[in-house]
C-alpha cells in the first residue's frame, strides 16, 4: 500500500528516512522552516514554522503517516518546549487527520536517568535527570493520548556522515573520558536510525515504544581510544563523565526482535568508516 507521509522537522534524519520511503514508492512531504531547493529526489518540500500556526494553513490532505523529527534551536528549556510540545500540538490541530493512521515521534534516551552502567530497556522506569528528558517524556505522553497509533523511538546518540565534531575533538586532544569508573555510552548510526523509522512505520502491529541503539554499548574511554587509534593520535586523557548523561547500557532487543537488521551494530566499525571518509574528503572538508 502506498502511504502519504509527512516528515515534520525534516533535517538530516528526516531526509534520510524520506529517501528510503521514496524508494519504497511512497509519497513524502518534508516540512521545515527553510527547506532546500528541489534536489530531484521526489520529496515534496514545504516551508512552515510549527511554532506559528498561521504558517500551517496549506498542509497536504490525506496524510496517512506522520513522522516528528523536530530539533530545538538551542539547549534552553523554552526551545525544547517549543520544539517538542507546542510544535506537535499546533501541527495536529492544523493537519487533516481523517486519514492519519500512524504517528512516529523521534524521542531520546535522555528520558532515563543514571543506571551506573546497568541495562535499560522499554520496561525501565523513566527518571529524566534534566528538563530535556522531562519535556520529551511529556511529548510522548501527549501523543499517546491521540486516537491513532503512536510510536515513540528513543534514540541513542547519533553519529555518521557530516557529524565529525567528536573526531575533531579527539584529533585536537581536547576530548576526555573517565577511566577509573567507566561511563557507559550508547550510539546509533544515523542510517540505522533512518532504517528504524521506516521499519516501524511499516510494522503491522508495533509496540508503542522502542529503544533505538546499536548492539554494542561501550565504556566511553574504550570508544574514544578506538577512534584515537583510527585517527593515529594519542589516547584521550582521563576526565569527568559527561554532565546530564547517565551511565547506562541501552538494550535494542525489542527493535531487533521486530525484524530490523542494523548495518552498523558496533559503533567502532561505524566510526572507522567515518574516519576513512573524513580523511578521503581532505583538509577543510567533511564527509
Amino acid at each position: 500500500m502506498t502511504e502519504k507521509v509527512l516528515i515534520a522537522g525534516c533535517g538530516d534524519l528526516g531526509y534520510r528516512s524520506a529517501l528510503r520511503l521514496l524508494a519504497q514508492g511512497h509519497e513524502v512531504w518534508g516540512l521545515r522552516r527553510h527547506p532546500p531547493s528541489d534536489d530531484g529526489s521526489g520529496l515534496h518540500w514545504m516551508a512552515a514554522d510549527m511554532t506559528r500556526p498561521d504558517t500551517l494553513a496549506e498542509l497536504p490532505q490525506g496524510i496517512t503517516q506522520l513522522v516528528l523529527t523536530m530539533t530545538p534551536d538551542t539547549r534552553e528549556e523554552a526551545a525544547y518546549q517549543a520544539a517538542f510540545l507546542w510544535s506537535p500540538r499546533n501541527l495536529l490541530k492544523a493537519l487533516d487527520t481523517a486519514c492519519l493512521q500512524r504517528v512516529l515521534f523521534v524521542s531520546s534516551s535522555a528520558v532515563y536517568g543514571d543506571h551506573q552502567g546497568g541495562w535499560v530497556d522499554e520496561r525501565t522506569p523513566e527518571e529524566p535527570p534534566g528538563f530535556n528528558g522531562r519535556i520529551l517524556l511529556e511529548a510522548e505522553q501527549d501523543l499517546a493520548r491521540q486516537p491513532f497509533t503512536t510510536i515513540a523511538l528513543r534514540l541513542a546518540g547519533l553519529y555518521g556522515p557530516g557529524r565529525t565534531q567528536l573526531l575533531e575533538r579527539i584529533r585536537r586532544g581536547v576530548a576526555r573520558a573517565p577511566r577509573t569508573i567507566p561511563h557507559w555510552s550508547n550510539r546509533i548510526h544515523i542510517d540505522d536510525a533512518a532504517a528504524a523509522v521506516v521499519h516501524l512505520l511499516a510494522l503491522p502491529n508495533p509496540d508503542r515504544l522502542y529503544l533505538g541503539s546499536d548492539s554494542t554499548p561501550l565504556p566511553l574511554h574504550v570508544l574514544y581510544d578506538t577512534i584515537a587509534q583510527q585517527l593515529g593520535v594519542p589516547a584521550v586523557q582521563d576526565g569527568p563523565s559527561p554532565s546530564g548523561v547517565g551511565s547506562k547500557r541501552l538494550s535494542n532487543r525489542r527493535l531487533l526482535d521486530s525484524g530490523l537488521m542494523l548495518a552498523w551494530p558496533d559503533s567502532r566499525t561505524g566510526y572507522a568508516a567515518l574516519v576513512q571518509e573524513n580523511q578521503a574528503a581532505g583538509p577543510g572538508r567533511t564527509a
